[in-house]
This record gives structure tokens, sequence and C-alpha cells, in this order.
């Protein structure tokens, strides 16, 4: 049990973070797959042929069953909803390799999941980023082979249809994320300008729980406006940006004085500009990276900065 534990949890994880866009939810799905796995070999006179088939299919159903009840509570989630972030190690993925894992972690990639089916969202990724046979995920989502042809098919045309891009080399994106959280952490207003493609997109994540822009705040000037104010106030509160490698792709971690975590923002790269910004705020979401700041704490310390600096 233990080493079935040991060698199939980041393949169950990794199903079921991709199905859910969701650490927590991840693990506890995970973590009951394994429990159904242990009953059913204690009641079994036999061992179970192949655990990886058995946990890969328990833990997807179980994902398609999550998605099902939570659907009501996405529905009435307050502001933008957001994928929950992961770090990525970056020395993990090269060529090919990186960009197809990037690419199916990303948060864009992600959110283009969440307006598929729960069905199809499984058979899509069992198939295009799993590698799983028609005839094993038949089986473990209950349809005939040709439906999960005809479900990944269509899945895949809705993926091609709405996936971003992103820059085709690793070093040109890199490059230009470092350039631009200098930027940032500068107040470099005109730097930032130049490097924002002419629509670009930001989106916040505070689930209704800490304050976040309640809609996506687009356009160059916009944003440089958005990314130049946050930059000012984290240098007046004294707290820290750090570099990180987001669900596959660029971004940072903020950071307050005491090393509690405040938000993770992450970067889409295409074409040489930044194309899309976003930032998860929701506590809710951030616990499993660490400690977190009172967000509101520091927020009313820039109020009262900003009217004591007016008076």
């Amino acid at each position: 049990m233990a080493a079935a534990y040991e060698d199939l949890r980041p393949l169950l994880f990794s199903i079921a973070y991709r199905m859910l866009g969701s650490v927590a939810g991840a693990e506890d799905i995970v973590q009951d797959a394994f429990m159904r796995y242990q009953a059913a070999v204690s009641e079994s006179s036999s061992e179970i042929e192949s655990p990886r088939a058995y946990l890969s299919a328990v833990t997807t159903r179980l994902a398609i069953d999550h998605l099902r009840s939570a659907r009501v509570r996405k529905e009435s989630y307050v502001g933008e909803w957001l994928p929950e972030p992961v770090l990525t190690d970056q020395t993990a993925f090269d060529g090919a390799r990186y960009v197809e894992e990037a690419d199916s972690l990303s948060m864009a990639f992600l959110l283009v999941l969440e307006r598929l089916t729960p069905v199809e969202r499984a058979v899509f990724l069992l198939h295009d980023v799993f590698d799983y046979g028609y005839d094993e995920i038949s089986g473990i989502v209950g349809k005939s082979e040709d439906n999960c042809r005809q479900l990944a098919t269509r899945a895949r045309r809705h993926v091609r249809e709405e996936k971003s891009r992103f820059e085709a080399s690793r070093q040109q994106r890199d490059q230009l994320a470092a350039r631009f959280f200098d930027a940032v952490g500068d107040g470099d207003f005109d730097a930032l300008v130049d490097m924002l493609a002419a629509d670009v997109v930001a989106y916040g994540d505070g689930g209704g729980v800490v304050p976040a822009a309640p809609r996506p705040v687009v356009g160059r000037d916009r944003v440089a406006r958005l990314m130049h104010s946050l930059g000012t106030q984290a240098r007046e509160l004294g707290v820290s940006m750090r570099r990180a490698e987001i669900n596959g792709q660029p971004g940072w971690l903020w950071y307050d004085e005491s090393d509690r975590l405040i938000s993770a923002t992450t970067l889409d790269i295409a074409d040489g500009a930044v194309q899309t910004i976003r930032s998860v705020i929701n506590p809710n979401k951030l616990g499993h990276l660490g400690p977190l700041a009172d967000v509101r704490a520091l927020q009313q310390r820039r109020r009262e900065q900003t009217t004591s600096g007016g008076s």
C-alpha cells in the first residue's frame, strides 16, 4: 500500500488537480481514492491486478462527482474565479516536454477546461494529456469507446479555439518576465507600457474574502496603471516580490514584512508582450503555499498612510 501511494500519488494528484483546479480538492480526492483502494484490497482475496488503473479510475470518477456538485458554488462565486496556484519546478521541464507540461498546467488551460462538461474534461485529459487509451477511458467514465472519441474530439475543438498562446522561446519569455518584474518593483511606468500587449487583460481573484477588482482590467494603459499602483503600494508597505514559476508560467509571489504570503501572480507571454496577468489573492486558495498575510490589515495600513500623507 505504501509503495503504491508513493509511486502513484503524483499521477493521481496531477489528474485530480487538472480536473478541479483546486489543490485542496485534489488532495482530498487522492486521499479518498487510496482509502477506497485499501478497502478493496482488504476485502479481496487477491491483489488488485493494476493499482494504477484502479486508482486512476476512482480518482477520475470522484473528480467528476465533485465537479457536478461544485457547479452551483462556482456560479455564486464572488468576482473572478481562478484556479489555485501551484509552484512548478523549472528544472523538471525542457524542450517539447516543457511546452506540453506547461501548457496543460497553465491557468489559461485550466480555465478553458472549466467550459467543458465534467466527462468531456475527464476524457480529454486522460487521452490527450495522460496518454490513456480509449478502451481504458471507456471503462473509467462508463461510455463506449466511440462515444469517448467523440467527446475528446469535441473537447479538443473547444480547447483549440480558446487556448491561449505562449511564447515559443522559453528564454525570451523568461527575459521579458524578468524585465516586467523589475519594472513593477521599480515603478517604471513607461517600461510597463512597453511590455504590455495592446489588449492585455488583468484578473484578480479575491473570492469576496479580500477586496479585488470585481471585473477584469483591460487595455495597456489601465493595466500599466494598475501594476504601477500595486508596485508603489508594495514599496510603501515593505512588501517583497519573489519570482517563481507558477502553473508552468512565469510569475511572482508577494510577501509582507513578516514573510507571510499575500498573493500569487502569473503572466501569459506571447509575441514578445505580456498578454494576460492573473493574481490569486483569495487566502482560501493560497494556504498550501505557506503562512498567509492579513490582507485587510495591510489595506488598512495603506489607507492610514494615504490619509496621514494627505493631511
